[in-house]
């Protein structure tokens, strides 16, 4: 059966638009019926640049028609998590205070995915200041696959409006698992690159030596093609790493791209406060790989504990930096979360502060010894496969908990890939994350690729039309 058109690859519709069998002025207005049609209860979007979007899809279909081809992602709509500035279109930060907010330029991410041809759908849901809860101003987002269920944050909207085919990819922010929570909870793939791979030049910041910023789309393949346009060096971020950028649609080579890798299973960590249906992914996932040429072995990862606690004192302390004036001059325009957490970072303990600092050092000492006996470590995204939106209070209660397997790789600064990996009896989505080390991402999207070829998990869709 012929997939959907709001639900091809970027690379199947790229293709159609290029040999001219599709134009991107239909395939436009495709996806904004699509929005209309399932927006207004799923709430990813807080804002549809519809008119921007038709000019955007007029001049890709004069250029395409014209031989001026940029590549994979000319004509195809995306959209962009609002901490991404985008010029002239407001860019709240899904923020009372920021709720005016208008940009005059295009953050880097942005500009170069419009550079690569991408039409903007949009700015998409998230948490408020990409910490905790949406801001109760806003309307939350619901899963696709159980609007009862919590559909990841803070790139929430970003996994919401890329699982229902609203979008062909979107961008997300990653601090302690916001790209790879929605991913894991919507049955997207994500990629959270290594610290500094993509500039964060015109992004709102929560923890800026957290933060980074990644493609989030329905397979490997389609995030290769979104990273190859976002990430490199930027002088506008000193940040930014001047290492080389990998032709990531050229490193995937179907089920070989796994072949002679080595990938490390902790299962001790794998299954700390986590249920047998998560367990059984990552066991099914690490069986798939090393039938694919992968060699599967046993490691015992450094102890996550104290870089897990130490992570949300970065959060506090850094998301003060940022919002201290804002929230000394109106603190009630703040959510509960992240208002708590900006108030214990302006109080929190320097000398503290300093061993958490102590802390993150040795822990990214011991991952990059590890990293000289494997190229990739397996791990879960979170602890239980989900959780009802009623519940998530008690959920996030014990944030070190509810991180220990996404925060770790923040604070070391390391590359994931998370990708579908089956699903529960509930019928939720269940992820599984790849972590290498620094700068690896073509060999991190090699081998998801690769077991998105033997798999078909990437490919179910949820129950929404």
């Amino acid at each position: 059966m012929t997939e959907a058109l709001h639900y091809q690859s970027i690379m199947q519709v790229s293709a159609a638009l290029r040999s001219g069998k599709l134009s991107p002025v239909d395939l436009l207005e495709a996806m904004l019926d699509r929005i209309a049609a399932l927006d207004p209860k799923l709430h990813s979007y807080l804002l549809v640049t519809a008119e921007a979007a038709r000019i955007e899809a007029r001049r890709a279909a004069v250029e395409i028609a014209t031989g001026r081809y940029r590549g994979p992602l000319h004509g195809v709509p995306i959209a962009f998590k609002d901490l991404n500035f985008t010029k002239g279109v407001a860019t709240t930060f899904g923020m009372r205070v920021h709720k005016d907010f208008v940009p005059e330029f295009d953050g880097t991410p942005v500009h170069r995915l419009k550079v690569a041809g991408a039409v903007t759908l949009g700015k998409l849901n998230l948490h408020e200041g990409a910490f905790g809860e949406h801001h109760p101003d806003w309307e939350k987002p619901l899963n696709p696959w159980n609007m009862d269920y919590w559909p990841g944050g803070s790139s929430s909207g970003s996994g919401v409006a890329t699982a229902s085919g609203m979008c062909f990819a979107s961008t997300g922010s990653d601090t302690g698992g916001s790209i790879r929570f929605p991913s894991h909870a919507c049955s997207v793939t994500g990629v959270k690159p290594t610290w500094g791979r993509v500039s964060r030049h015109g992004a709102f910041p929560l923890s800026e030596s957290l933060d980074t910023i990644g493609p989030m789309a329905r397979s490997a393949a389609d995030c290769a093609a979104m990273l190859a346009a976002m990430a490199g060096y930027d002088a506008h971020d000193p940040t930014s790493l001047r290492a080389p950028v990998p032709d990531f649609l050229a490193a995937l080579d179907g089920v070989s791209g796994a072949r002679g890798m080595k990938i490390g299973l902790d299962i001790t960590y794998v299954g700390q406060d986590n249920d047998t249906e998560t367990i059984a992914v990552i066991e099914a996932a690490a069986a798939v790989f090393a039938a694919i040429g992968a060699e599967v072995v046993p490691v015992k990862l450094p102890d996550v504990t104290d870089v897990a606690n130490a992570q949300l004192a970065y959060c506090q302390v850094e998301s003060a930096i940022f919002h201290k004036q804002a929230y000394l001059k109106a603190p009630d325009d703040f959510g509960r979360h992240l208002g708590k957490a900006v108030a214990d970072g302006m109080a929190y303990d320097p000398v503290r502060y300093a061993k958490h600092q102590i802390d993150r050092d040795i822990f990214k000492g011991r991952l990059r010894l590890m990293f000289e006996e494997v190229d990739a470590i397996l791990a879960p995204v979170m602890p239980g496969v989900g959780v009802k939106y009623a519940d998530t209070d008690a959920f996030m209660a014990n944030v070190p908990k509810l991180l220990r397997y996404t925060c770790p790789f923040n604070m070391s600064g390391s590359p994931t890939v998370t990708m579908p990996g089956g699903f529960s009896s509930l019928d939720l989505p269940i992820g599984f994350q790849l972590v290498g080390p620094h700068l690896s991402e073509d060999r991190l999207l090699a081998a998801s690729h690769a077991f998105q070829q033997a798999t078909d998990w990437h490919l179910r869709r949820p129950p929404v039309g």
